[in-house]
């Protein structure tokens, strides 16, 4: 994860060579912000799921997300028009937290992509101290907004807004348990599999603030999980929402 992470970083700091095709636009450092001409953003934020039932209750504050995305943009209809297109590449990153102690476990009637919820003391011990529970998905994922910006002459300033999407694929879910049992002794679990995952997402973005610093949200337009193969048969989506550092 971490040298994903790197390369992202390095990608960043090197100008694409499509970038030098196109109108560099000016930017006046903003807090400390570089003075290149593209995106490097951090989105933080919150992992919910749409369309789920009822007992497959998520907890709020543990149902994260975490992505980095470098954008270029690209002007359209002239320097001032205020209008970009950016396309762009990155990782996200999302955990679910699901209520009463649950977590996903593989379930042996569907096969070995597929996955059932169950409360991890039915699997590891009523005694147990659970600390931590949760499951992670990894994206690889390029996102493309349309951005406005309400001061034409100077992108790097000013009210944007942008509408776009992302497509993404799975390149590893896992889930993570740490507990402690009754004679003391802590454990850290971590399972990677599929759980039954749909290993293409892709969903509808909005955007809005200033370049520096801006929220955001993403509506999932596709199951979570295959068909049959998630717990309860689950037709759930994604949503996502929270701020986002530019600090480039």
């Amino acid at each position: 994860m971490k040298k994903i992470y790197t390369f992202l970083i390095a990608f960043a700091l090197i100008h694409p060579t499509f970038a030098q095709e196109t109108i560099k636009l000016p930017k006046t450092p903003i807090g400390g912000r570089p003075n290149i001409p593209s995106d490097l953003v951090f989105q933080f934020g919150f992992n919910q799921l749409n369309n789920r039932p009822e007992s497959m209750s998520v907890n709020f504050l543990g149902s994260r997300t975490f992505n980095v995305y470098y954008q270029h943009p690209i002007p359209v209809g002239g320097e001032t028009s205020g209008i970009t297109i950016n396309p762009g590449l990155g990782i996200g990153t999302d955990k679910l937290a699901f209520e009463n102690d649950e977590n996903l476990f593989n379930n042996p009637l569907l096969g070995p992509e597929s996955s059932i919820l169950k409360k991890v003391k039915d699997v590891y011990g009523k005694e147990i101290d659970i600390s931590n529970n949760v499951v992670a998905t990894n994206y690889v994922e390029i996102p493309l907004d349309v951005t406005y910006h309400l001061n034409k002459t100077n992108y790097s300033k000013g009210f944007r807004v942008s509408v776009g999407g992302k497509v993404g694929y799975l390149y590893n879910a896992h889930t993570k348990i740490k507990y402690e049992d009754s004679d003391g002794l802590k454990r850290t679990l971590k399972d990677s599999q599929d759980f039954g995952f749909e290993k293409l997402r892709y969903g509808v973005s909005v955007k809005a603030g200033s370049p520096g610093f801006y929220v955001w949200g993403y509506y999932g337009l596709n199951d979570l999980f295959k068909a049959g193969l998630g717990p309860f048969g689950t037709q759930a989506s994604q949503i996502n929402f929270g701020l986002a550092i530019n600090v480039f």
